[in-house]
């Protein structure tokens, strides 16, 4: 039981490790990541394409968001507290609620239109 706690904390801290090591690597890729997959999502949703597409892009960012996050955790959790840090956070935080924003006023108008359509049958 110890040895497999130990080795996942080992793991851990070996992948915390390897992203402080190759911050600027992974700064530069997920950085435009983000930024363009959020920037897809938003198009997907306005161009009106099907909900499995919205939700795939949705799916790509929130990884690329969450990778963000963990990222920025491995800085936080050994006490680095600078500028690029909470812009980095709050970059992914907001890539993470424009698409919440996105999925919830893509199922809003999807029901607005059936709603209408129902009540042009009524009539």
């Amino acid at each position: 039981m110890f040895d497999i706690m130990f080795d996942s904390i080992f793991h851990c801290h070996s992948l915390a490790e390897f992203s402080r090591m190759n911050c600027v690597g992974i700064c530069a890729f997920l950085v435009p990541a983000n930024i363009v997959a959020t920037l897809a999502t938003i198009t997907l949703t306005v161009v009106n394409r099907p909900l499995y597409q919205v939700w795939l892009s949705v799916m790509f960012t929130g990884m690329f968001a969450t990778l963000m996050l963990l990222h920025v955790y491995s800085w936080l959790m050994i006490g680095v507290i600078m500028i690029p840090t909470y812009i980095l956070l709050s970059l992914a935080i907001s890539c993470l609620l424009i698409n919440l924003a996105a999925i919830i006023w893509r199922k809003e108008i999807l029901q607005f239109v059936y709603f209408r359509q129902f009540n042009y049958f009524l009539k």
